[in-house]
């Protein structure tokens, strides 16, 4: 099969994503340009489909793809083929017929803008499915399906149905989803590739596997929720609470085809054995029959349109389980004549509700005279839906029947075709129940409303919709083309010998569909007794059983909740650590340890007493923790000798950046102390501490015992490339500094912006705290008795008046040399904040902050997008994102130097630390000032007034 590469592909199948930006903006103009906007990306894209539609027709393929993640087999690629074609043109056609249609049935009070936003999202997720060439992109593209269908099933949110239905819809569809996610991942597995066209071609290969019966289940469990199988049918129905325009696209076009979809597409590779034929055949055979016998009875119109529509879609999934070309054959040109007439239907049933204000069909009747057109489109589509001759309907009925004929299941050669005749039957009656319980019969007095037509912009989209069923029921000829390129791209091979036409002699077929016709019509005349029966009859509630299952499992995780989350922090840390210890030690057990290759080096004696000095300045940590001003001292001073072991294993970097971050957390710490108990009440008693503390050791232990076995054995690093590449890759001598602004820059990125959101938060929440009742009782608490009398000494304000451009010079010149001795934008940040921070503390908070000049939220802000830019920049150079440029200058008198981008990086890097670091600074000072802390006139506690009057005393 030729395939031709065409990237435009990908903007067809992105079109409507960007045109879901759009009917937000455009109400504003009108609800008329609201609608034009949202029809424009859909006819667009349908335009650039129809160019595409020679070559596919012509046998090929149309191909585009983009790398995303290769190591994982995660590309945007995608590709067109018959059926993809077939899909996509009836997503994006029957998509603009539905924007005209909900122009003119949403009223003034609904959300226009918001309801065109849903559906171009839904639009885009579903055209995403049906070209996606990558099974991983077709999962995403499959759950945002479930996710867009629930903002449009639950649109009317004032309406509790409306909120159950999408629930109900959400929680089936997208715990199908799920499961269809294990399938998927194994085929891929057994495949070697993640390409759906590597996947199809090895369809020998995956059902020769062991895996191969997990992987089908799991698939059918996606598609099978997806379109509403037995026994997931029941939340289709209930999706009936959307507006009828949402109805008539996820019934005919879209949501529930896309099962069907998936079945079709992994037909070549899933098809072809016992298990396919018994579990996919069986299921819709029974779907078909029980989605038509609970049809019959049903009596609002969009409730018996629902479930013929779950009755023919396990008509689709009989056909291709059957697994014969022919069935396959007859299922896509079945989802063509479905796709017209129940999306007419519906519509036709979205009128008369409008119209009429009521869609219960013991209220209707004789709407032929009142509504003349609406008669003629409603009565032309059910009889399609019925099979009565030179209507399109017949044509695939007829064909369905045909196969069902010659199947066997079990041995028996009766239990199919009788099956395929009643649903038949059971189909007639409820179509002809629609155009007789509500168009015929004497006009009533009664109707909530007196109907009449609707205006052309309402019934314009099913009559053209109509047209087409009379059309291919009376020139099946012009469908043939696209019937024969979908299905032989359903099949993946040669088709059989066919012809669509309306007379095929007397067969089987032909008997079984007059018995259906002759059979429906005595069912109709029975109706009324039969639904006395019916109604009377117990019988198994689906919905009921939903939420009774959905009632136990909420409460058995209201229960485990209680148990486990009772917000106590040492429960929750207890049972990550211990099953992390479990884990860790399930897997020491089970993997075989190599051989050592190394031996222990001697310990210098005064690593040694470093060491003893670190594990008892730990232990102080544990048992004097309740002490907290102690217990600060002692962190420091561990911070400080893993400093010093850091200089001795020659690693300055993380010496460096190790002080400075002790220093600056140490220093808030201390202005955080000064507001909080001097110790921690007892909260824990002795066996939950001798829980913990057992916990904790067999924690430390393992990661001990983790170290020290690899510290025996040689294992492969990345070192030695970064070591190798740092100057030639990234411009810059001191590796660490480029692994943090170019191999590992995304790292460093996203740390930057989670330290700028924990400023934010810590901001946020002291805006939250000193504005309710902690604040009045800060005013009612006298701290000036724990003030000191000298709270500004002189010589502090001196020192750090004179330490202020010093530590600036010096954190400017780690800046600088950051890319190839120690340093960097982080150190130099975390210097200056000391600098910054010394001054607090020396003249106070409010002296000090009254000169502020910057914005820390700004600088927080201006540091994350001068990174994000330059990262950025490196596309424009067709290199990945945050990859470094770099080149020497000479500009006399000054000899060589180099310049490169990441020093750019490293100033957002240091705008940020400094901006974060301050704000969490400024934070804490709101509380001095609230507690009532006053302002000195200058920058230290001398008031020249009190000498004068302390003089004039003296005299």
């Amino acid at each position: 099969m030729e395939t031709v590469e065409y990237y435009p592909l990908i903007v067809i199948a992105l079109l409507p994503f960007l045109g879901a930006l759009v009917p937000g903006l455009m109400i504003r103009a009108g609800r008329d340009a609201c609608a034009i906007f949202t029809a424009l990306p859909t006819a667009l894209a349908l335009t650039m489909l129809i160019v595409l539609a020679p070559q596919v027709m012509d046998g090929k393929v149309i191909t585009a793809e983009l790398e995303w993640i290769p190591q994982l087999g995660l590309s945007a690629s995608f590709f067109l083929d018959g059926l993809g074609l077939l899909f996509a043109g009836m997503i994006l056609g029957v998509g603009l017929l539905i924007t005209l249609y909900a122009r003119f049935y949403l009223s003034g009070d609904d959300p226009m803008g918001q309801f065109y936003t849903y559906l171009l999202l839904f639009q885009g997720a579903m055209l995403g499915i049906v070209l996606s060439d990558n099974i991983l992109l077709l999962l995403i593209f499959w759950e945002l399906t479930s996710l867009s269908s629930f903002l449009l099933i639950g649109y009317w949110k004032h309406l509790p149905e409306g909120r159950q239905g999408a629930r109900m819809a959400l929680a089936v569809t997208g715990a199908g989803g799920l499961a269809m996610i294990g399938g998927m991942l194994i085929l891929g597995n057994i495949v070697g590739s993640y390409n759906l066209t590597d996947i199809l071609q090895a369809g020998d290969q995956i059902r020769a596997s062991d895996w191969y019966m997990p992987a089908l289940i799991l698939i059918l469990l996606g598609a099978f929720t997806k379109s509403a199988q037995f026994p997931f049918h029941f939340w289709l129905p209930h999706a009936m609470a959307a507006p009828t325009p949402v109805s008539a696209y996820l019934h005919s076009a879209t949501m529930v085809k896309a099962g069907v979809f998936l079945m079709a597409r992994m037909w070549p590779a899933l098809a072809g054995t016992d298990a396919w034929f018994y579990i996919v055949a069986s299921i819709g055979l029974v779907t078909m029959v029980l989605g038509a016998l609970i049809a019959l009875f049903k009596d609002d119109l969009k409730a018996l349109l629902a479930f013929s529509t779950v009755s023919h879609l396990g008509l689709l999934t009989m056909l291709l389980g059957f697994g014969t070309p022919m069935a396959a054959v007859v299922a896509v040109f079945h989802i063509i004549n479905h796709l017209t007439f129940k999306a007419a239907l519906f519509m036709t049933a979205g009128i008369i509700d409008h119209e009429a204000h009521t869609r219960d069909i013991k209220r209707l009747g004789g709407l032929r005279t009142l509504m003349p057109v609406t008669f003629v489109i409603g009565t032309l589509a059910a009889l399609s839906m019925a099979g009565i001759p030179l209507l399109n309907g017949f044509l695939s009925k007829e064909m369905m029947l045909e196969e069902a004929s010659h199947t066997d299941w079990r041995g028996s050669h009766y239990a199919v075709p009788a099956l395929a005749t009643l649903g038949a039957l059971l189909s007639v009656a409820y179509s002809l129940r629609f155009v007789f319980h509500v168009f015929l019969g004497p006009v009533r007095d009664d109707y909530p409303h007196k109907p009449h037509d609707p205006p052309f912009g309402m019934w314009a989209a099913p009559a053209l919709l109509v047209v087409l069923v009379v059309l291919i029921g009376v020139l099946p000829a012009v469908a043939e083309p696209l019937v024969r390129v979908a299905a032989g791209a359903v099949t993946g091979g040669e088709l059989p010998s066919f012809y669509l036409k309306i007379w095929h002699g007397f067969t089987p077929a032909l008997y079984m569909s007059i018995i259906a016709v002759i059979g429906g019509a005595v069912l109709l005349a029975l109706h009324a007794p039969l639904d006395r029966a019916w109604l009377a009859t117990p019988r198994p509630e689906a919905k009921a059983i939903f939420d009774w299952l959905v009632g136990r499992l909420a409460g058995l995780s209201r229960r485990i909740i209680d148990i486990t989350h009772d917000g106590a922090m040492s429960r929750y840390l207890a049972i990550f650590v211990a099953a992390t210890v479990v884990m860790g030690y399930i897997a020491w057990t089970g993997s075989g340890m190599p051989a050592t290759t190394r031996e222990p080096l001697p310990i210098p004696p005064l690593v040694f007493v470093g060491w003893i000095s670190l594990l008892v300045a730990t232990a102080s940590v544990v048992f004097m923790h309740r002490q907290r001003f102690r217990a600060l001292v002692v962190i420091g001073v561990i911070g400080l000798t893993i400093s010093v072991g850091f200089v001795y294993l020659s690693a300055p970097d993380l010496a460096l950046t190790q002080i400075s971050v002790e220093t600056v957390t140490i220093m808030l710490l201390l202005l955080a102390l000064h507001y909080m108990p001097k110790s921690t009440p007892v909260e824990s008693g002795g066996l939950r501490r001798l829980r913990d503390g057992v916990i904790a050791l067999s924690a430390g232990a393992g990661v001990a015992a983790l170290a020290y076995m690899f510290l025996l054995r040689d294992t492969a690093s990345i070192s030695e490339y970064h070591l190798a590449n740092s100057y030639k890759g990234g411009g810059g001598t001191n590796v660490v500094n480029v692994i943090l602004v170019d191999f590992r820059g995304y790292d460093t990125y996203g740390e930057i912006i989670v330290l700028g959101i924990a400023g934010l938060i810590i901001f946020a929440v002291m805006e939250a705290l000193l504005n309710g009742p902690a604040a009045r009782r800060l005013r009612n608490t006298d701290y000036s008795n724990d003030w000191s009398r000298d709270r500004h000494p002189l010589m502090m304000v001196v020192a750090t008046r004179v330490m202020m451009p010093v530590a600036i010079m010096v954190g400017i010149f780690i800046f600088l040399r950051g890319h190839n001795q120690p340093g960097g934008g982080f150190v130099a940040g975390l210097v200056i904040s000391i600098a910054l921070l010394m001054q607090y503390m020396a003249s106070g908070f409010a002296w000090t902050q009254r000169r502020q000049r910057i914005e820390y939220h700004a600088m927080i802000g201006w540091g994350v997008v001068i990174a994000g830019l330059t990262g950025a920049g490196a596309w424009l150079g067709g290199k990945p994102f945050l990859t470094s440029g770099f080149d020497y200058y000479e500009i006399p008198p000054i000899e060589e130097f180099e310049l490169a981008t990441a020093m750019i990086f490293d100033v957002g890097v240091l705008l940020t630390v400094l901006g974060a670091v301050m704000l969490m600074l400024y934070s804490l000072s709101r509380i001095a000032r609230y507690a009532g802390e006053t302002v000195n006139p200058e920058p230290m506690d001398y008031d020249p007034s009190a000498r004068t009057r302390l003089a004039t005393e003296d005299t």
